[in-house]
Order: structure tokens, then sequence, then C-alpha cells
């Protein structure tokens, strides 16, 4: 199972703003879309988790933009688990375009069960299913 998770991307024309570069609303979809994948790789696709009763729910979300990108543009979005804090996980995130990077982000991720929506311990399978990266 890959500590690192990445996927490659490429910009189409819905991604892009009125100034011609790729919108900072894609780069937030895009960190939500593999994380889910990332957990689907390591056994953990959304359905296992609420079957079970609980969720990852955004805490708080940080994206730093570092280089444009264009339409057309192929990149490369990876994502990890830097460590794991009580009941949340700080993920990590960067997206590069010719091993170069354009933009890294930062989600907390916080477990929460479904019925209350309350934050939840993280059960073992799931911490066991995921090696933290350190920086």
């Amino acid at each position: 199972m890959p500590r690192i998770y990445t996927k490659s991307l490429t910009v189409g024309a819905e991604s892009i703003d009125a100034v011609g570069h790729v919108n900072n609303r894609e780069y937030l979809r895009w960190m939500e879309e593999i994380a889910v994948e990332h957990s689907t790789a390591q056994g953990w696709p959304m359905q296992r988790y609420f079957d079970a009763g609980h969720a990852w729910v955004a805490a708080r979300h940080t994206i730093e933009y570092l280089r444009p990108s264009l339409q057309g543009d192929a990149l490369t979005a990876c994502t990890w688990i830097a460590r794991w804090e009580g009941h949340s996980c700080q993920r990590r995130y960067a997206i590069l375009r010719d091993r170069k990077l354009l933009a890294r982000g930062e989600t907390l991720w916080t477990f929460v069960d479904l019925a209350g929506g309350r934050a939840r311990a993280i059960p073992d399978a799931v911490l066991h299913a995921f090696t933290p990266v350190p920086d």
C-alpha cells in the first residue's frame, strides 16, 4: 500500500478562471478527490466508513499557490497522512507540473460519529491502514 498516493490530472477548460489559469476552487476539489481515492486504495472507501457509522469531515484547509497552472497542463497530485492527532489527522498535498511544485496544501480531517456528529476516536483498523509520512 502506498504511503504517498499519486494521481495524474490534465487541466480542462472547466478548471480555468477569468484570468486564464486554474481557479483556486479546483485545487481544493482535487485535494478532496485524491484524499478519498487514497483512502479507497488503503481499503477504506467512503461506503465502508458510512457502514460503520462514521466519516471524516474537514476542520481546516490550507493551500499555498506557488506557480500558475494553465489549460492542458499535465499535473501530478500527491497526498499522504503526515500525522495522527487524537481524533484528527493532518493530510498533506502537493500539485506538480514537470516535477516543479505548483501548490501545496494541508487539511485537518476530524473523525466523527455520523449519528451524533461529534468527534470520536479513530479505530485501530483505520490507523493501521495508513502509514504516516512525517516531515
